[in-house]
């Protein structure tokens, strides 16, 4: 078997968890859409149920994915209903729903459902994504109040820049959530995993960690809280070829790396088949046989090459760890000039192999 494998540690998961709901000191509903970031949602779910207050994912599909698999944790519909046909069967399953559109607040007014739901009403306070605008949220509020088909209401909104520590935007967007809410009696939910690690004085009564819950870091500086993480993720492969290269020889497509000293390559087994970003460039962190080394030469489908000049004792069979416990996902991400969301979203072909349970 082709020794590619994506290690999740489902104990990392928990502790995480736990890290941000404590930072929360509130409720935390756990995202595991886009298949729990890459890390399969089933299996995080069922290993979160137990100390989790609820689930978010995208959509209903993923929802339903989730209760097939016998989650009976609340789960909110992040993106909230796309067709007025999904109504009944959000309500039959029990989902909590986001509404951030007119049309939606319209399309529950004609619907009639055996069970009222619960809605989680988005402000648009700056992202401009989606939600309603400031000057229709009291409307909005009032409106699915008046339907009949609601249960309760939970008042939520969406930082753009709470990555970012030293803009004032997260501030302004709070003062606008907070003007449009006044007199509303109803739970909040503002923080996500940014604004619990970065913004302490952002709080509400449910978060809703996302990329912490991995073990990876949203912010590009330094933050102490991030210490407390564990990845959960390890991305390894092995050695699959060793060849001894003069100076002055190429190594791989467009000869994008040419040895400056004799040189000994190791061939992974990894590429951008896999998930591993093409873009990485030379000098990109790796670990082999417990030692550290780097990528050299252009990611290829299926493979891509490393160097093995100062690890001798690496060979034919020996482990290398592409992200994980060792490599931090953040720092291959860095070097490759995207997110760690997307370094585990990309993730394919790779078999997953849980432990912890």
């Amino acid at each position: 078997m082709r020794p590619a494998r994506a290690l999740i540690d489902l104990q990392a998961l928990r502790h995480n968890y736990r890290a941000a709901r404590e930072l929360a000191g509130a409720k935390a509903l756990a995202v595991v859409k886009a298949d729990a970031y890459g890390h399969g949602a089933v299996r995080c779910a069922l290993a979160l149920e137990a100390d989790a207050d609820g689930f978010a994912v995208a959509c209903i599909e993923e929802a339903l994915e989730l209760r097939a698999a016998g989650i009976k944790a609340p789960i909110l519909l992040l993106e909230g209903f796309f067709e007025a046909s999904e109504l009944p069967l959000i309500a039959e399953h029990g989902l909590w729903c986001v509404v951030h559109a007119t049309w939606q607040v319209e399309a529950l007014e004609r619907t009639r459902l055996q069970t009222p739901l619960n809605i989680w009403l988005k402000l648009d306070t700056g992202m401009h994504r989606v939600g309603l605008h400031p000057k229709d949220y009291l409307a909005a509020y009032e409106r699915l109040l008046a339907s009949g088909q609601v249960a309760r209401i939970v008042l939520m909104s969406h930082f753009a820049r709470a990555d970012e520590p030293g803009v004032s935007t997260t501030g302004e967007q709070l003062a606008v959530f907070d003007q449009a809410r006044q007199g509303l009696q109803a739970e909040t939910s503002l923080s996500n995993s940014p604004a619990l690690i970065g913004w302490p004085s952002v709080r509400s009564d449910w978060a809703r960690p996302g990329i912490m819950l991995y073990g990876a870091t949203p912010f590009e500086a330094e933050q102490s809280q991030v210490e407390r993480l564990q990845p959960v993720m390890m991305l390894q492969s092995r050695v699959i070829s060793v060849r001894e290269l003069p100076a002055g020889e190429p190594v791989g497509y467009g000869a994008r790396f040419i040895c400056a000293r004799p040189t000994r390559v190791g061939v992974v087994a990894m590429g951008y088949a896999d998930g591993y970003p093409r873009h990485a460039p030379t000098g990109t962190p790796v670990q082999v046989a417990g030692q550290p080394s780097r990528l050299i030469g252009r990611v290829s489908m299926d493979m891509l090459c490393i160097d093995l000049t100062d690890v001798p004792q690496a060979d034919v069979g020996s482990p290398v760890e592409l992200w994980g416990k060792q490599v931090l996902a953040s720092t291959v991400a860095a070097h490759a000039e995207t997110i760690p969301y997307q370094l585990f979203c990309n993730l394919k072909r790779v078999p997953r192999e849980y432990h912890g349970d």
